[in-house]
This record gives C-alpha cells, sequence and structure tokens, in this order.
C-alpha cells in the first residue's frame, strides 16, 4: 500500500510535469496542437483534454463531488488558454485533495460509478495510484507528439522534480 507522503510527492510531480508540457505545447500554433497525429485521442490538445477529464473524474469519486463531463473528455474544452486555466486549477485541487489525505483513506475501499454506468470497488491506494499513473501515461504520450513536432518539453524524470535531489560535489 502507499502512503499520503507518496500521494503528495506525485501530485507536486503531476503539477510540474503538466505546467512544462503545457509551456512546451502553448510555443505551437492552435492548428498544429489540434492536429490528428495518429495518437489515442488524435492530437496534443484531445490528450491534453483526456488527463484533464480522468484527473478531475478520479478527484470526483475520491472526494464526492463527480465530474459532469462525457467518457473521455477530449473535446471538453475546445479552447487552448481555457484548458490550460482548468488544468492549472485541477492541479491545486490534486495538492490539496493529496495534502490533506489521510492514511485511513488510503486503507479503505472506494465504490464508484464507471463510465459505463456500473458500479465498481477497489482499494483506495489502487485508485490514488492510478489517478497519477493514468496521467503519467498519456502525458508520455504527449511528450512523444510534441517531440515529433519539433517541440523539446525537457527533462521528464521524477528525481528532477525540483526539490527532491539534493545535490552533493
Amino acid at each position: 500500500m502507499v502512503d499520503a507522503d507518496y500521494c503528495r510527492l506525485l501530485a507536486r510531480y503531476n503539477r510540474w510535469m503538466n505546467e512544462r508540457l503545457y509551456a512546451a505545447a502553448s510555443t505551437l500554433p492552435d492548428d498544429e496542437r489540434k492536429r490528428d497525429r495518429g495518437a489515442f485521442f488524435g492530437s496534443i490538445h484531445r490528450t491534453l483534454a483526456h488527463i484533464l477529464w480522468g484527473d478531475r473524474m478520479w478527484l470526483g469519486r475520491f472526494t464526492d463531488a463527480p465530474h459532469p463531463v462525457p467518457a473521455f473528455g477530449a473535446d471538453a474544452h475546445p479552447d487552448f488558454a481555457e484548458l490550460m486555466r482548468e488544468r492549472e486549477r485541477a492541479d491545486r485541487d490534486i495538492l490539496g485533495w493529496a495534502g490533506q489525505l489521510a492514511p485511513a483513506w488510503l486503507a479503505s475501499t472506494l465504490g464508484y460509478r464507471a463510465a459505463d454506468g456500473r458500479l465498481r470497488r477497489l482499494p483506495a491506494w489502487i485508485a490514488a495510484t492510478h489517478l497519477f499513473n493514468h496521467a503519467t501515461h498519456h502525458r508520455g504520450q504527449v511528450t512523444a507528439l510534441l517531440m515529433q513536432s519539433g517541440v523539446d518539453p525537457g527533462v521528464t524524470d521524477l528525481p528532477r522534480l525540483p526539490g527532491v535531489i539534493e545535490i552533493a560535489e
């Protein structure tokens, strides 16, 4: 089982990487961000929107505040500036959730309705892990799409998160 400190670390990493990828994506013209590049969600924009949707869906399940956007959310925010604002808000909300996370919640069982309407149950610590794993998976896709577009998003490794590694020479 993971602990609250693990979730806090990944919430910080999540925000850091989202800031980096949005900054990199913002260097592209809108039509390039929205160009179908053959990825699962087609474009950089739609993949970023899906990551936001997934984060909102899971966080809503964790906090009993359901997210009303239809399944997959890839078309929920067609305007990039709006998508970026919503991303920033979601990252603050995830940091807030992780900051107040109790070990008892992580040890509990989470019940929720999936996109198909069926009731699901799983250990809450697995759901928390999935929140971060899902985003990391799709950010990897965005990173590849950005590189194919000629935009280098820079280092993505967790140990490079500011404040994680102590440099001793």
